[in-house]
C-alpha cells in the first residue's frame, strides 16, 4: 500500500443510515465539489454497495474514496471493528480497513466501557478529533454532537476518554411520524417561550413518558397550545439530554455542540436555559479536516 495516493486529491464520505455526503478534496485539503442524497445504508441493498461507491465516482471522479459512518457497520459494505477509548485519531489511522485493491479505505468507530454500560459511534469521531486538528475546539472540553442519537464526548489531551449516546433524534421523530402527539408535531421547532418551558420540564428529571403524554392532555385541556407543541416537545426532550449529558460536567468544563447548524442551535439554546455558555462548531467543516488528518497518516 502507497500513502503517496492519500496526498493527491480524494473523495470522502460521511455515510450514515438514512443520507450520505462526499466530498472532493484537492491535495491542499480544499472541497472542490460534493453532493448529499438520501441514499444511506439503509438504502442500498445487499450486495450493491460497488454500484453505489461507482455512483460517488461517476458524480466527482475517479480518486480513493475514504469513508466514515455507518458504512462500516454489520449492516454497511464491509464491517469495521471498533477502536476502543480511551483513543485519538492515530488510533483511527492505524485501525483502517482497505478495499478494493487499497483504493478506498473505511474508518472504524469508537466504542466505550465502563460505569456499567456500553456505548459505540461511527463517523461523530472524525469530526471530533478534526475539531481538534483545525483549532475548532481545545483539546479539552465536553462536546453535545446532536443528530439522529446524539454524543456527549469528553475530550483530554485531544482524545476521546469516554462518551454517551442519546437517542433524542429518533426519539423526536417517532414521536413526529408515529405517535398519538403526531398530528401536532408538524410545525418548525424554534427557540422561545415554548421550548424554554419544554427544557426546564426535561432538565427536572420526571418520567419523561409521562410527560409526553402530558403534552397531549396539555393540547385537550387548553395548558398548551396546539401551534407551540412541536418546540415544547423538542424541549422537553432536548432537556433531558441535557440533564444527563451534563452529569459529568464541572462548571468550569468548556462545552462546545457541534454539528449541523439547525441542530447545534436549539442544543446552544437549551444550554443557555440551564445557564451554561456553549460555543457551536459547524460539523462538516470539522469531518473534513478529521478526514484530512486521518489521510495524512497513512502509510
Amino acid at each position: 500500500m502507497s500513502g503517496t495516493m492519500w496526498t493527491d486529491t480524494i473523495i470522502a464520505v460521511d455515510w450514515g443510515t438514512t443520507n450520505r455526503r462526499a466530498y472532493r478534496l484537492n491535495p491542499d485539503g480544499r472541497c472542490e465539489a460534493e453532493f448529499e442524497d438520501a441514499k444511506g445504508i439503509t438504502g442500498v441493498e445487499a450486495g450493491a454497495f460497488p454500484a453505489a461507491i461507482a455512483e460517488i465516482r461517476d458524480r466527482l471522479g475517479d480518486h480513493p474514496l475514504l469513508m466514515a459512518g455507518m458504512i462500516g457497520s454489520n449492516r454497511g459494505w464491509v464491517e469495521v471493528p471498533y477502536v476502543h477509548c480511551p483513543a485519538g485519531a492515530d488510533d483511527l489511522a492505524g485501525h483502517l480497513i482497505f478495499i478494493e485493491e487499497e483504493r478506498a479505505a473505511i474508518v472504524p468507530g469508537l466504542s466505550f466501557l465502563g460505569e456499567n454500560r456500553a456505548d459505540v459511534m461511527r463517523g461523530e469521531e472524525v469530526q471530533l478529533f478534526g475539531a481538534v486538528a483545525a483549532g475548532l475546539v481545545p483539546p479539552d472540553c465536553l462536546v453535545c454532537h446532536p443528530g439522529t442519537h446524539n454524543k456527549w464526548a469528553m475530550l483530554k489531551g485531544g482524545r476521546v476518554t469516554r462518551f454517551r449516546t442519546i437517542m433524542t433524534g429518533e426519539l423526536f421523530s417517532l414521536l413526529q411520524n408515529r405517535s398519538i402527539l403526531a398530528d401536532w408535531l408538524d410545525t418548525p421547532v424554534e427557540p422561545g417561550e415554548a421550548f424554554d418551558k419544554g427544557v426546564a420540564q426535561g432538565l427536572r428529571g420526571d418520567a419523561l413518558t409521562a410527560e409526553l403524554f402530558g403534552v397531549r392532555a396539555g393540547v385537550l385541556l387548553g395548558r398548551l397550545e396546539q401551534a407551540h407543541a412541536a418546540s415544547f416537545t423538542s424541549g422537553l426532550l432536548i432537556g433531558a439530554d441535557l440533564r444527563t449529558g451534563l452529569s459529568d460536567a464541572t462548571s468550569g468544563t468548556e462545552i462546545i455542540v457541534m454539528g449541523r447548524p439547525e441542530l447545534t442551535h436549539l442544543y446552544a439554546a437549551g444550554l443557555e436555559r440551564c445557564g451554561r455558555s456553549a460555543r457551536e462548531v459547524d460539523g462538516e467543516r470539522a469531518f473534513i479536516a478529521g478526514i484530512r488528518q486521518i489521510a495524512g497518516n497513512i502509510r
